[in-house]
């Protein structure tokens, strides 16, 4: 029969045997150990491994007479599967595909099994003469293949082993940050709760990543402050093994508008001494603002909520520069209102001494009424019960004479600044 190269050969049997008589086994022409005596059963002439023809003399060993026993035993050799590398193998990391095993090369006729840590997987190949491919393999553990020659039996371990390991994710962290701000701000920040050394931490903005990846330190990542509206995550990576994933939650930025900057006006821009003042109104409001009126930079009373109609501050004493700044309670967001009201305290006129008046005689001029003094710019109008006498006269600078008076009664003058109306 045949043996696999390497292993222990094949027995050579003799059906039966008699006593008295030596038993030699040859192979081809050279005698191979021993003669066996006969035992009258059958006898073994030894495990054989040299591949030939092998064949029995028997010698009586009284009369030396010998014969040749019938039939002979051929022995062959079968050889190994040829060795060829395991390939493949690594690590992969959680929730991936696997990894590739495979075998550099096969032989035709040959089939090749693949072992997980020495137990079979199941998984046997037919050799096609070029290298072979187990498939992604998720175990992890130390692939090895044994190769089986389906004619002759004969088994050979392939060499070398591919070896695959599971590599753990990043550990989740949360996201941090996030939130609203105003139009026109700085923008709000964006970070990681925690964060592991020899890991990188990539911002995104939904797909995109945002900046350049921060690496682990062992605490809190902070991104910075981001101005961009979205949804924010961070992927983590382990800088050895290349596993990824996204930390737990997001941050949503959102841009809240700053209030509607709507007019402010006053009543006037001026007062005169004395009288009720300015009122400030700001020309239209939203629901949900409120509405704070300044004196230069000090706020005056109470805010006002918006409406949604225009609202007023009532009247305004102090002279100076009124503006307003609305809030919205809900953001936080604060805009200043359009334009600035001037306020400003117009005196009255001086106050000067009526003269003249006294009595005259029935058919007589009359008696002059005058002022003792005046101002350029005034106008004086002289009154009596009746109503206004005469024209107003311009200031002079000095004393004026409303010429003579002929109607009895009480006379009194009133001034009038022409330009800012104070009387």
């Amino acid at each position: 029969g045949s043996y696999c190269s390497g292993g222990t050969g094949v027995s050579i049997d003799l059906l039966s045997s008699q006593f008295g008589v030596s038993y030699q086994l040859f192979r081809g022409t050279t005698p191979v150990g021993s003669p066996v005596a006969g035992t009258g059963i059958g006898i073994t002439m030894g495990v054989q491994t040299v591949a030939g023809v092998y064949w029995v003399t028997a010698t009586n060993t009284s009369t030396l007479c010998s014969a040749t026993m019938s039939m002979s035993d051929t022995i062959s050799i079968n050889p190994l599967p040829t060795i060829y590398n395991v390939t493949g193998g690594g690590g992969y990391c959680i929730g991936g595909t696997g990894v590739t095993v495979g075998l550099s090369n096969s032989q035709l006729g040959l089939q090749y099994r693949l072992y997980a840590d020495g137990v079979y997987t199941g998984l046997m190949v037919a050799g096609t003469g070029s290298a072979i491919n187990f498939g992604l393999q998720v175990t992890g553990g130390v692939y090895t293949v044994q190769a089986t020659n389906t004619t002759t039996g004969c088994q050979n371990n392939m060499a070398g082993s591919a070896t695959v390991t599971i590599n753990p994710l990043p550990t989740a962290f949360n996201v941090t940050g996030g939130g609203g701000y105003c139009t026109g701000g700085t923008g709000t920040h964006v970070g990681l709760s925690g964060s592991a050394v020899g890991y990188t931490y990539q911002l995104m903005l939904g797909s995109t990543p945002v900046g350049s990846a921060l690496a682990g330190t062992g605490g809190a990542l902070d991104f910075g402050l981001q101005t961009m509206t979205g949804t924010y995550s961070v992927k983590g990576t382990n800088n050895v093994t290349g596993c990824n994933r996204l930390m737990s939650g997001t941050a949503v930025i959102v841009i809240n508008p700053l209030p509607t900057a709507y007019l402010v006006f006053g009543s006037s821009t001026s007062y005169c001494a004395g009288s009720t003042g300015v009122t400030i109104y700001v020309s239209n409001t939203q629901v949900g603002v409120n509405y704070q009126l300044y004196l230069g930079g000090t706020p005056i009373g109470a805010a006002l909520p918006g409406t949604g109609t225009s609202i007023d501050f009532g009247p305004q004493l102090t002279p100076g520069a009124y503006s307003v700044r609305a809030l919205n309670t809900a953001t936080g967001c604060t805009n200043n209102m359009s334009g600035v009201v001037n306020v400003s305290v117009n005196p009255l006129p001086n106050v000067y001494a009526v003269i003249g008046g006294g009595n005259y005689c029935v058919g007589g001029t009359g008696v002059h009424v005058g002022l003792a003094s005046s101002n350029t710019g005034i106008r004086y109008q002289l009154s009596n019960s009746s109503g206004p006498v005469g024209a107003p006269v311009n200031g002079t600078g000095a004393a004026i004479d409303f010429g003579l008076q002929t109607a009895g009664g009480t006379y009194t003058v009133t001034a009038t600044n022409a330009v800012t109306g104070c009387t």
